[in-house]
This record gives structure tokens, sequence and C-alpha cells, in this order.
């Protein structure tokens, strides 16, 4: 794994990760992760991919990893959703020119599966060829209003770089009610103990998120859900939606198979959905995981080769 930076679209620089295979290079995939955690986390299923020839690279969200600059809040996005999204945004135009004819796929996970439906509409001709969208979800629009206000009141009355354990209530604190007998606040995530105890334990994963984060995911996912944006995407992009029916972040299922019809209905004209019976939120993690990478890879295969 080899480590560089590049400047953010919000404040500072952003930390980004390469793992690059031993083979000659046939297929790129970047991965977008998800809130309050970091990109070698998935270090794992990085090393799967290179040894089947793919190169694989991320970067920390603002806030997160090796983003984090000194002084600077856990957990905030700098310039808002959109900076976040053109920080993803600039890894891609990196990677892409340094390798101009290797077919390019996105996957994103959790907040990073918002983060990619943002950028599938706000670049619709980046030049992918697939993308992977993973443990994300669909929320009601009287949801998404009333948990918008909430956020935008804590910002004013806190500020955006505050804390709030109310907000972190209302976004999480139903997601472990599924879960027998939980021993952490975030069994919800995975259900292989040895995942969650070292989850518990990195310091770079599960902080609370700020306020003006919370809002600017919430806001996201409002743009990502509004027929007018989701018409904007490239109608072409093959799209695989993956996810775990014991996940609360799709809604078991739900929200998963309800995004998948979003894309349809916007004209999308490859969308698969695939979901996976005994895996919760992260199913990279999950006790299915060796079964996902493989039909994540053999997906892609299928639709760029």
């Amino acid at each position: 794994m080899t480590e560089f930076y590049l400047p953010s679209h919000g404040k500072g620089r952003i930390h980004c990760v390469q793992w690059a295979p031993l083979t000659p290079v046939r297929m790129i995939v970047q991965i977008v992760h998800g809130i309050a955690e970091h990109v070698e986390r998935y270090s794992d299923f990085a090393q799967f991919l290179n040894q089947r020839h793919a190169l694989v690279v991320a970067e920390d969200h603002m806030g997160h990893g090796g983003s984090l600059a000194p002084g600077d809040p856990p957990g905030y996005f700098y310039g808002g959703w959109t900076a976040a999204v053109d920080d993803t945004f600039s890894l891609l135009q990196k990677t892409k020119k340094e390798h101009p004819q290797i077919p390019y796929v996105l996957l994103g996970h959790s907040m990073g599966s918002f983060l990619t439906r943002t950028l599938l509409y706000r670049y619709p001709d980046s030049g992918i060829r697939a993308a992977v969208i993973c443990g994300t979800g669909w929320q009601p629009a009287p949801v998404l209003r009333a948990g918008l206000a909430m956020c935008r009141l804590a910002c004013q009355k806190e500020g955006e770089t505050h804390t709030s354990d109310s907000l972190r209530e209302l976004i999480f604190g139903s997601y472990n009610k599924r879960v027998e007998d939980p021993q952490t606040p975030f069994d919800w995530i995975c259900s292989d103990r040895s995942v969650i105890d070292a989850y518990v334990a990195d310091p770079l994963c599960g902080f609370s998120e700020t306020a003006g984060l919370d809002r600017d995911m919430l806001q996201g996912i409002q743009m990502n859900q509004r027929p007018e944006n989701l018409a904007r995407m490239d109608r072409k992009l093959p799209v695989l939606f993956v996810a775990g029916t014991q996940d609360p972040v799709g809604n078991y299922g739900k929200g998963v198979r309800k995004s998948g019809e979003a894309f349809r209905k916007a004209g999308m004209q490859d969308v698969t959905v695939k979901l996976y019976d005994n895996s919760r939120h992260e199913i990279l993690n999950d006790v299915e995981k060796r079964q996902v990478y493989q039909d994540i890879f053999q997906w892609i295969s299928s639709k760029i080769f």
C-alpha cells in the first residue's frame, strides 16, 4: 500500500492510498468509505482485488482517517457535501489520467454509497465503466425533512462543528433494535465479533460526527433522491446494489430495492440488486464476505470486459 495526498476542495488535503497488484493492471476500483471509519479498513478486500489484476485506490474523506488535520473536528466536511464529492472525483481524475485505457469502477459503502450516488449525477461523463453501491438506503421525504430541520436547528444553536447526542440518536439510535443481545452500540454493523471489537478499539472509528456532517449527509441523500438528479446519470452505466438483509441503513433490504427501482424508473438500463440474508451493514466484513467479494468481482468483470 502506498500513500499520497491531494488538495481538498474543502480545507487542507486528503489522504489517499493505493493498493497495486503484482501483475499487469486490468481494472481499477476506487473505494469510497463510510462515516466514522477510514480507508485502511478495506485492505483485505483491496488485496483480494489485487490478486485478480485490479489496482485499488481510496481516499479518507475530510475529518476522517489520515485526512483529519490536527485541531480540526472529526467528522466535519469543510465546504459541505459537494466538496467531499469533489474530493472523491479528484482522485478519480488523477487515477484515470495515469491509466487512461484501464476500465474504472466506483464502489461506495454506506455514507460512501450516498457520495457515490451524488457523483454519478454530478459527473455523468466521468468515464467510469460500472458502479457498485454497497450498504445504501432510501429515506421517505417527510423523514428527511424532519431530520434536516433538527440538524439545521442544532447547527444554529450549537455550531456546525458541535457533536449532538440527540442527532446521533435520531440517525443511528434504532439500528441495534433487531440485534439479539447487543454488546456494543455498533453491533448492527457486522455479526463478526472480531470486526466489532476492532472497530471499537480503533480511535479512527466510531466517533461522533458533527451536526454539520449530519446535515450535509441528509441534504446529500435528499438531492440523490430527486427525480431530476436521478435523470442526469449516464443511463448506460451498469450499477450493482449490494446489501445485507439485516442492514438497518437499507431498512433491511426495502430501501435498497427502492433505490434500485428509482434508478430503473429514471431510465438506467442495467441495474442489479443483490441481498445477502445473513449479513448486516458491512457486508465486506461480515460472515459472507468471501462470497460477497467473489460476487462483486464477477459482476464487475461481466460488465467491463
